[in-house]
């Protein structure tokens, strides 16, 4: 098995679609629209700040945290990852030393 990855893909919209279609399906959660724009700044935001490995996990820690809120429709949903997104960016915002802030203490969470 070949550890080598496709990158040709990367940057493909139609392979995020096409992703995001299946997970979705497969995981039963068919109204959900991802806003790709937000989760990938949010990832490439903390992967600055923290490390290559801060993307993927604070992506999956908003979806967790959205996830816990009771909702009852699409828009309470996307208004949730928004919020989640809003507080996990601003818990990792840089100080000019370079350092991650410790933002999230103004988040009242």
């Amino acid at each position: 098995m070949s550890s080598h990855t496709d990158d040709s893909r990367a940057d493909d919209p139609g392979a995020l679609d096409d992703l995001t279609r299946r997970l979705t399906q497969a995981l039963q959660i068919l109204d959900l629209e991802v806003d790709y724009s937000l989760l990938l700044g949010l990832a490439e935001q903390t992967s600055r700040a923290a490390g290559a490995a801060a993307g993927p996990i604070s992506t999956f820690l908003v979806g967790y945290a959205a996830g816990t809120i009771s909702t009852s429709g699409k828009q309470e949903a996307t208004a949730a990852v928004s919020h989640a997104v809003e507080v996990a960016t601003q818990a990792t915002e840089k100080t000019g030393a370079g350092g991650v802030e410790d933002g999230w203490a103004h988040t009242a969470q």
